[in-house]
Order: C-alpha cells, then structure tokens, then sequence
C-alpha cells in the first residue's frame, strides 16, 4: 500500500534481538487494533486515538493518544471517579464524525474504612469530545441521580510523550530530545519537549473551573451534588498553543459550532444516496463521513489523507486513486488532489528521497524522526504508480467536470509525469515501467502491495529487481490514454495521435509479455531478468480497470478473478489459494483489500462483466454489517466466507481508510454503470444492475455542469427501471440496455 506493511520488510532489515530480521519500520502486531477497537476523531492535522471509555491508556504497545503533525502529544488521559474507574454505559461516535460521546456512571464507591458511600450507577458522567483547529475539546457533565447529595471526586490525569508516530509504530531510536519542565498557570498546564531538530513542541491542558487541586499531571475537583444536579467541567488540550491564547468554557460551543457547519458544509456538496436497505444506508453515510472527516483542507483544495492511526498524512497513491472512486460524488476532492501534487512534484533528482524530476509525490511526514533523516518519508517519492495515477486523475477529472482551466494551470506538471514516465520509468528501455529504490533506505517494493514479500515466482522465490508489476503497466496505459484525451482537448491533436500511438503499442507488448494461457491471466510481473512472476493475483484486474486487456482477454481473467481460489465470497484475495506464498493472514499474499475489489469491479462492469461486479459489491457489503459502525477497514483476512460467520480482522488494519471508506460508493457507481458528459450535460446509465441486497437506488443533488439531478432507479423483475424525480438545468438521462 505504499505505508510500511505490517509483515514487510519495505526497508533494509536490522536484526531483532533473537537475530531475526525485522523491518525497520513495521508496524508491530503485538497488540491488535481489534482488540482494543479504538474511537477515532480528526480534523485537519490532528487526529485522536480513545478507548471506549474516552481515556488514553499509556503503555508499551498502545496506539492511543492525541497526535498531530506525526507526534503524539498526549499520550494519557484518564478519568476516576473517587479514585475509580467509571463504568462505561456507552460509547457513540455521532454519524458524521463530529462528536465522540462516552456515557459512563460509578462502581460502588467505598470510604477508607471500607463503607459504601455510594452505590453503583447514582452518578451519571458524560463526555462529549471533538477536535477542531489542532485542539481537542471536552465537556464532562457529572449528575446526581440520588435523592440525597453526594461528595464526589473526579480526578484526570495526563501526560505526553511527544513520540514520534514510527517510535509509536516500533521504531526504536538511539536518542531523545529533551522533556521540559511542566509550567503550572491557574487552570492550565503546559507539557512541552525540545526535540533532537532543535523545535519546541508543547501541549496545553485547560481546565474551566479551575480545579480545586493540580499538578503536573493530575487534577482534582471535589464537587458537592445536590439531588438530581449536574455540574460541567470543559478541557481543552491545544496542540502547539499560541503563548497569549486563553481557554474559556465557552470556547466549546463555539468550536462545536464551527465543526459541525463545516461539516454541513462539505456535506452538502456531495450527491446523497438512500436506498431500500437500511443497514447500506447505515454504511453509506459512514463512507462520507469518514471521508469527510479525513479530508484536509489544503492550499490548493480538500486532501483525503491515507488512514487513521498510522497513515493520517499525505500519501499520492491513496488520495489519487480515493479522489477517483468518489469523483462521481465529490468533484472537488479530484481538483484539490491534483493541485496538491502538480505543487509538490519532484524537480530533481535525490536518490535519498528516491526522488526524479517530474515523479510524484509518495509520502509526506512532519515529525522529529523524519525531520531528522532518521526515517526517509521527510518528502518521499519511492512509489513506482502514483505518477501514472496523476495524469489518469486529470484525464478523469476534465472528463467528469468539463473543468478544462484547471487542467490547463497544471499542465506543465502533466507534461512533467509523462517525461519521467519515458525518461525514469522505463529503466531499460523495453516499454515497461520498472522500479528499484535509489538508495538502501527506500522501500524495497514500490507498488502498492510494497511488502518484501509480495513480489515473487511461482515456487515462491522472491523476485529480484528492477520490477516491471502488472498494474503500473496498466496504469501507464490509463495515461497515454488520458493524456491524449486533454491533449486534443488543449487544441493539440498531433501531441494526443502519439500518445495514443504509445498506448496501442504498450498494450500489444503488455498483451504478449504479461498474458498467461495456462494460468488464465496475467502474471504478477516481469523480474529484473524479464522472466514471469507466474503467479494468480489480483494485480490482473487493474488491467481490467484501465482497459489494457484486449476484449478477448476479459472472459479468461474475469473467471480466474472470480474463481474459487480467488474470489472468497468476501471478496477478491490479493493473492489466490493455489500460490506458493499464499497466507490469508499477511498484509498482502491472500488478504483482501476493500479499494483493491473495488477497482476490479469497475473493470469488470466495464468489460461487461456486471453480474461478478454485483458479486464483488455483495461480499464486502456482507463483511461490513459485521464491522463496527459499518467501517471498511484497510484490509482483512482472506479466509473463506462460511455461512452465519463474519469476516477474519487483520489485526493492525488502519480504520477508517480513505480509499476502502470510498470503495463502496465506487462499487455502487460501477454496478449502476453511471457516466457523465459535461459538454452535453448528460447523465448517463448503461446495463444498470442492482447488487442482490438493493431494490431500489435513489441519488438525490447529483451534480453535472451548473445543473443536479435527483434520480430513482428501481429493479423490475430482471431490468433496473430509472426514472428522474426532479432535474434543475437542462440535463438529459440516457438509460442504454
């Protein structure tokens, strides 16, 4: 996935204690995200890591906290009720992210002397929480539900580690920079750390009222209650605070109110979906909420960064391909998407940040670590895919939009990617696009299934580079394609007839060097000796997606996909059963991928291959309704879907994850074979199919030029009847069978 793998090697080993290789920047799976099914908040740069009962615990292994800018400054934060634990009542993420609500109430409360003072669940304690502006705020509510008053104590304590988040992902390091002492003022308390980069990072504890008695790390408050009274206590923790900046109660409201028009906001710019099935319509909103909480405002436009906890950040790869599965919903993600990278694509060559002019962008991190050089992703390039995806992205995006201007402002970016593709990509010059890290301190495996071990031969040797993969193949395809659509766009049909030139000939040669008959599809890749990874994999159906497989390929592949090795009845596995490195459980020889099924499904449909596409849409609508709040994780097991039985977690699986909270909607858009043209403002259906679980499909504010559409459509018997409830602008539907 381009985001250091969980049983990879994506960077030179260093030996374990036991004298095992480990990699140097795994992602440990002693402790499992399943487990602890941690509650998520987001905004901006910012993200927090709870446990159910709102609290941070602290201790080896934990992924919890508050982290921002890559660095986790508060790293505990628990609540205690006369010393105790509260019980959790519930936990509730609000439904577009907004708010984190904890209902909690006491144990039974005993003095010193061993008496019950009060008795099990008399005190109601509800936290609500959001962040907003790289501050995290809390309201906690306590309420007497006794007939008499009640003493109680409620204390919280805190502490930040300032980690970096690859010393939290395992990452050890030789040194540390320097925690400063806790400066107490009034109601608040300011924890800061010189970092080994020579900055300053600090955090800021707030408390309104000012507790009755604090210290470094622990407040306390000794509140009288009468019957049935509720007192609140507000708590802001700012992250690099300005020195002047004061904390008052009210500032809650005010945030609270700012995060949710904002919300509002994004929300309702994106077309809305309600369906007959309720639990879909359940995990629809969640895939736009969580894509609307990952979202990043940026100079040039919304950025969905990768995934919470390990990847809330900016990847190309991940934003590139999410921008393109919502890009029917959202245009704007693909505009801001863009901008982004035609600002950040590489100018030179580094071979330290595997760098050359014209690539894109892979991997940005903020923190000490990669300041330092400690880690190499400071400004990252090691992805072999994310600048074929680019120019794919535009050439969608004016095909979707109309929107040529945009296009236009970052055409010298586009003309940039198409040189490296010729000049960098093609290391050898035999068409294909190869990788190889620059350095010893890259990624070893630059597309995006970039474990150690996920590129290999068929008695599962390990494939030596430089490496052609399948994919980026495809994906170079998709670019001369798309480039040639915005050339003759431009007014430039000599510069579009070669380049479609280019993509003719990629594809007879990707055709005569990738297509295996006895295997039924195309192998995994080309070594750097240019002999086959003959191996099943799913790579074969992003040749699907880009439309490099000659029409006669489609049936062979499309029934290896969706073969019984492949296919698990969850859903397409990376790898097939009958591989030599086949393991359901590792991160990418058997797993499955939500975004990599959904890719798939659209090249299906594409070729006409609707049904299997309905059946992909199917088994990961069936593992979402059991996943908590309905969430698509990155990735989960590959072990064969059994009757009355959900799917098999991954145990470190980041969740949510822009591009598998984004697959369904793309899934649905590849099932109702839904298109635009913008220069006739047509919206258009062909072969529209509903997946076995929807009966009815209703899309309401779908966007084309300056007009919307609301649209119905309905199964009858074996047809998808579609049928327009309210138009504005003069917009045709076009239904083709």
């Amino acid at each position: 996935m381009g985001k250091m793998p969980i049983d990879s090697s994506d960077s030179l080993p260093a030996p374990a204690a036991s004298g095992t290789p480990i990699a140097q920047f795994m992602i440990p799976a002693t402790a499992s995200l399943q487990e602890r099914q941690p509650l998520i908040l987001k905004h901006g740069d910012t993200f927090g890591v709870f446990d159910h009962n709102g609290d941070i615990l602290s201790g080896p292994d934990s992924p919890e906290g508050i982290f921002h800018r890559d660095t986790r400054y508060l790293s505990h934060l628990t609540l205690a009720i006369n010393g105790q634990r509260p019980m959790l009542l519930s936990s509730t993420l609000r439904d577009d992210n907004a708010t984190l609500t904890c209902d909690l109430t006491n144990p039974d409360l005993f003095d010193t002397a061993g008496k019950l003072v009060i008795g099990h669940d008399q005190v109601h304690l509800r936290r609500t929480r959001f962040l907003w502006n790289s501050r995290c705020h809390e309201r906690l509510t306590v309420r007497n539900y006794h007939e008499a008053p009640q003493y109680v104590r409620i204390e919280i304590a805190f502490a930040a580690d300032f980690a970096d988040l690859f010393e939290v992902r395992g990452t050890a390091r030789a040194k540390r920079g320097q925690h400063l002492k806790p400066i107490v003022k009034g109601e608040a308390i300011l924890l800061s750390y010189e970092g080994l980069d020579h900055r300053r990072r600090s955090t800021r504890v707030s408390f309104d009222p000012p507790p009755d008695e604090s210290d470094d790390g622990l407040v306390r408050y000794d509140l009288r209650l009468a019957p049935h009274e509720t007192r609140s206590l507000f708590i802001e923790i700012a992250c690099d605070p300005g020195e002047d900046e004061k904390s008052r109660h009210w500032s809650f409201f005010f945030a609270l109110r700012d995060a949710r028009r904002a919300l509002r906001t994004l929300s309702s710019k994106t077309a809305s979906i309600l369906t007959s099935n309720e639990i879909f319509n359940e995990a629809a909103r969640r895939c736009a909420a969580d894509l609307h909480m990952l979202v990043t405002d940026m100079p040039e436009g919304p950025y969905p960064y990768a995934g919470i906890p390990w990847f809330s950040t900016v990847f190309g790869r991940d934003a590139l391909i999410t921008a393109m599965q919502t890009l029917w919903l959202e245009p704007e993600i693909a505009g801001g998407v863009l901008g982004y990278l035609a600002a950040n694509q590489a100018k030179e060559l580094d071979p330290a940040r595997d760098a050359e002019p014209g690539k894109i962008l892979h991997e940005v991190r903020c923190g000490e670590m990669a300041e330092l050089g400690e880690v190499p992703f400071r400004r990252y390039y090691g992805s072999i895919d994310s600048t074929p995806l680019f120019v794919m992205l535009a050439g969608d995006y004016v095909k979707r939009t109309g929107d040529l201007e945009t296009i236009k402002h970052i055409l010298p970016q586009i003309e940039a990617a198409l040189s490296w593709i010729e000049d960098y990509g093609d290391r050898d010059g035999d068409g294909f696009v190869e990788y190889g890290r620059l350095t010893e301190e890259g990624l070893i495996n630059q597309a995006w299934k970039d474990s150690h071990d996920s590129v290999f031969h068929a008695d599962g040797r390990l494939a030596k580079g430089p490496i052609a993969i399948a994919e980026v193949q495809a994906y170079v395809y998709g670019a001369w394609k798309a480039a040639a659509e915005i050339f003759q766009r431009c007014g430039k049909p000599g510069r579009a007839s070669a380049l479609l030139a280019s993509a003719d000939q990629l594809r007879l040669a990707f055709d005569e060097h990738f297509f295996d008959e006895e295997l039924g599809t195309y192998v995994l890749a080309l070594d750097g000796d240019k002999r086959p990874c003959r191996v099943r994999s799913s790579n074969a159906g992003h040749a699907l997606f880009t439309g490099i497989a000659y029409q006669e390929r489609a049936e062979q592949i499309a029934r290896t996909l969706m073969s019984a090795s492949s296919f698990c009845g969850w859903g397409i596995r990376t790898v097939a059963s009958t591989e030599a490195r086949y393991n359901p459980m590792s991160y990418h020889n058997g797993s499955i991928w939500p975004h990599d099924n959904a890719l798939i499904a659209k090249g299906l449909a594409v070729y006409g291959y609707r049904t299997a596409a309905a059946r992909i849409f199917d088994g990961l609508f069936a593992a979402s309704t059991y996943i908590d709040l309905r969430r698509l994780p990155e990735l989960f097991c590959g072990l064969s879907r059994q009757r009355a039985q959900g799917p098999t977690f991954y145990p470190v699986a980041c969740s949510p994850q822009a591009w598998a909270a984004a697959a369904p909607l793309f899934l649905l858009q590849s099932c109702l074979g839904l298109d635009f043209d913008p220069k006739t403002l047509q919206i258009s259906f062909h072969e529209p199919q509903l997946p076995a679980f929807l009966d009815e499909v209703v899309l309401r504010r779908l966007r084309i030029g300056a007009g919307s559409a609301d649209i119905a459509l309905r199964r009858s018997g074996r047809q998808v009847v579609v049928d327009v409830i309210d138009r504005k602008g003069d917009i045709r539907i076009v239904t083709t069978v």
